[in-house]
Formats: structure tokens, C-alpha cells, sequence
């Protein structure tokens, strides 16, 4: 069972029927219970990272992440749930986020080509960097749908996938039970559906 983490953030609907498509019985709760009975966890995201680290503080839900992630549950974080699972945000200002990789994120603007424009959005391809379990059916190239204006950085050490967009971009990470993913998989066609197939076999990980 993978519980889709529902803290009024995210149109959890695509994700939902994503996770159908695959034959993995999913469940979108806010319920604290649900989250600690779960084989695994997803936690989405669209909209600022200050309001989303705010609304999983005042929701209690970031003790109960923070908790089961390091008991060793697989969590997979999407686009603006990646985010969340790094150290801060400079996302207008400077934002607490779950700390459970190391990095922050920050702007695209100043980093990128200034023709292209902000935020990035469409079909881009993936660079495998390093060998990720999520990444056991899909090939180096293989294209995903991005919609953002900030990225990961300083996170070397769980960098799994990066696309170019002028400038190398994080795409994907992992370390131990945490993964994430800054592009939709529930989005990205046969390719995204692969992923989060391979998420969803997951049975657990290393205790953090």
C-alpha cells in the first residue's frame, strides 16, 4: 500500500490514477495513522515551498514524515515535494525545509540561459548520473515533464539524474529510503509510469 501524502497541496488526482495504472494499491490520507500503516509514501506538491513546509508543520504531518522516513520507509518527494525533502528554500526568502537530504533550492534566473524562459516547462531528458532502483526499466535519455522555477543544489551526494536546460538542473535523488524527482512522473507517460512502478516495488531501505 503507498499512501499519497495529502497536506492541501497538489492535484493528487493524475497521481492517484497513475498509481492505478500501475496495479499499486494507493490511498490519499492526512490521516497520521494511515501514513505509519503505509508500505511507503509519496508526497506531492505545486505552489511555494513556504506555504507547503507550513501547512505539513501545522498539520502535524512533518514529525510523522520525519519519523517514518527515518525508521526506514520509502518516501518518493514530486516536483515541489522534492524540494521539501532538502535543507531550505531561498523561494522568496529563506524557508525551513524537511532536512532530510542536503542541498537548497534556489532560483533558475541568474543560472540559465536569460532567453529561456522561467519556469521550465515541457518535455525534457534525463542524464543518469547514478544508479537509482527507480530508474531499473528507463534508459538514459528517456524524456519527463518539468513544470519549475527553482532547483536543487549543493546535494552531490544524492544526485541520481540531472537535464539540461543551458545548465545542468536537478532532476532526480536518492539516498537510502528518500527519493525524489523534480519532474511529474505522473505525467510523463510509459516513462513515468515505469518509475513509479519501480517506486511502488520498493519494500524498504536502509534506517537512516
Amino acid at each position: 500500500m503507498t499512501v499519497i501524502i495529502d497536506y492541501g497541496v497538489g492535484n493528487l488526482f493524475s497521481l492517484v490514477s497513475s498509481l492505478k495504472a500501475v496495479s499499486e494499491e494507493a490511498e490519499v490520507s492526512s490521516d497520521p495513522e494511515a501514513l505509519r500503516k503505509a508500505d511507503r509514501l509519496i508526497l506531492p506538491g505545486v505552489g511555494a515551498f513556504e506555504d507547503a513546509a507550513e501547512k505539513l508543520r501545522q498539520s502535524g504531518l512533518k514529525d510523522v514524515i520525519l519519523e517514518e522516513v527515518r525508521n526506514g520507509k520509502p518516501i518518493l518527494g514530486i516536483c515541489l515535494g522534492m524540494q521539501l525533502l532538502f535543507e531550505r528554500s531561498f523561494e522568496y526568502g529563506e524557508h525551513e525545509g524537511l532536512g532530510l537530504l542536503r542541498g537548497e533550492i534556489v532560483p533558475m534566473k541568474g543560472v540559465i540561459d536569460p532567453s529561456l524562459k522561467i519556469p521550465h516547462i515541457g518535455w525534457n531528458a534525463l542524464h543518469i548520473v547514478k544508479d537509482s532502483p527507480i530508474f531499473q526499466d528507463i534508459h538514459e535519455g528517456d524524456c519527463v515533464y518539468f513544470v519549475h522555477s527553482y532547483y536543487a543544489s549543493g546535494c552531490a551526494d544524492s544526485l541520481t539524474a540531472v537535464t539540461e536546460y543551458s545548465h545542468p538542473l536537478t532532476a532526480s535523488v536518492q539516498k537510502d529510503n528518500i527519493f525524489g524527482c523534480q519532474f511529474h512522473p505522473e505525467k510523463s507517460g510509459r516513462v513515468g509510469l515505469k518509475i513509479l512502478k519501480a517506486f511502488c516495488e520498493i519494500k524498504g531501505a536502509n534506517k537512516l
